[in-house]
């Protein structure tokens, strides 16, 4: 693999130009993030509720890795590489289930309990010298943060309390009701573009008045002037109240107890590519992963969770607004960002970064490049 050559200066974020175009392109730029970055990162599974039974699962990949994550018949939820110890086969294939007890290979039947453990192989009996605890799937980490499940394929890893000092009073403080969501929707988009080039354009308020119709929708939701950006190493927030003389919300009449519901815009990320957010007068807590597939290809996968069983009318817009015209207007922005970043006349822009970094100042973006960038040099 090729050295990454020291081609950005970051010292200055008032006057730096953005990473060189190639970083959203070159294959092996993209290699380095693979091998530097997202292979001991910490993933998000989903939220605790969708293991709350014995035999639940999830299966989560991350490039050509895939691993399954359930709950154990003791209580403890384990996680382990999702292939079969015999020739390789992939155990298991749905992205959700239940299983009765075991998982069991399709090609030789070889079957496993719920912590990876081998409990039967046919014809093993036959074999010389066979010992089932020794062909058990290897495990992988698993931590739980503020309600939510999240796995990490390096086993030295440092855990997410000390990777995100911090992080997890504030999702608490902001999410008081996320020990108690259930999964109400899950929807991927597959995306071509680069997992950064989707990155910068959520955690900047830049475009908001000066993008797609949507995003002025969104803009005049909030009091935008109170937009606020804040960096905190490995995670940062962008924040700000609703705009509490607004009428109507994704098309909803708002009344008083909707306006009081969830007065306030906040997301927060955690590093690299894990978002959790609320929008404005709506209850439901989403996520919004970012799943890289190739130098310009990507899945966005976005989950709604509530709490409670009855979905207020404004949520359930919300979630339909998020779906069907925010996302897809941001995507369309990732797609032409993409196309722009190929051309043989561009090569860096100017970040728009004020000295107040202001709620248009797109200091976020230099913050998760300046991570990028050093995490890929090693």
């Amino acid at each position: 693999m090729m050295q990454i050559a020291n081609d950005w200066s970051f010292s200055s974020p008032e006057t730096a130009l953005t990473l060189p175009s190639r970083y959203f392109f070159d294959p092996e730029v993209f290699q380095a993030e693979r091998d530097r970055i997202f292979m001991s990162s910490w993933h998000l599974i989903g939220h605790k509720s969708e293991l709350s039974e014995p035999g639940q699962f999830i299966v989560c990949d991350v490039f050509d890795q895939s691993v399954v994550a359930t709950r154990g018949r003791d209580g403890t939820v384990h996680a382990f590489h999702n292939v079969c110890q015999h020739r390789g086969n992939r155990l298991v294939n749905e992205r959700r289930g239940t299983t009765k007890g075991v998982f069991r290979c399709s090609y030789h039947s070889w079957c496993y309990g719920l912590d990876g453990s081998l409990r039967s192989a046919p014809r093993s009996e036959r074999m010389v010298d066979f010992k089932k605890e020794n062909y058990g799937i290897p495990p992988v980490r698993v931590e739980e943060f503020a309600g939510f499940l999240f796995f990490n394929l390096d086993p030295k890893a440092p855990s997410m309390q000390d990777t995100f000092p911090g992080a997890e009073a504030t999702m608490i403080e902001r999410f008081p009701d996320a020990q108690d969501v259930r999964l109400v929707g899950e929807k991927d988009f597959l995306v071509p573009a680069n997992w950064k080039v989707i990155m910068d354009n959520n955690i900047e308020g830049y475009h908001f008045e000066l993008s797609g119709p949507v995003h002025t929708v969104l803009a005049n939701l909030i009091s935008f002037e109170g937009y606020k950006l804040t960096p905190h190493e490995r995670w940062w927030t962008y924040t700000a109240p609703a705009n509490m003389a607004a009428e109507q919300a994704y098309s909803v009449p708002l009344d008083d107890e909707a306006k009081q519901s969830n007065p306030r815009f906040f997301n927060i990320v955690l590093w690299p590519h894990n978002t959790f957010y609320r929008f404005p007068f709506s209850n439901f807590l989403g996520t919004f992963l970012i799943i890289p597939t190739g130098a310009e290809e990507s899945i966005i996968r976005v989950g709604y969770y509530v709490a409670g069983e009855k979905i207020p009318a404004v949520t359930e817009a919300s979630i339909k607004w998020m779906s069907e015209e925010l996302g897809p207007e941001d995507i369309s922005l990732n797609i032409t960002t993409q196309k722009g970043l190929r051309s043989l006349g561009y090569k860096q822009g100017r970040y728009m970064i004020d000295a107040e970094r202001s709620n248009m100042s797109e200091h976020l973006v230099h913050h998760f490049h300046t991570l990028v960038y050093n995490a890929i040099r090693g």
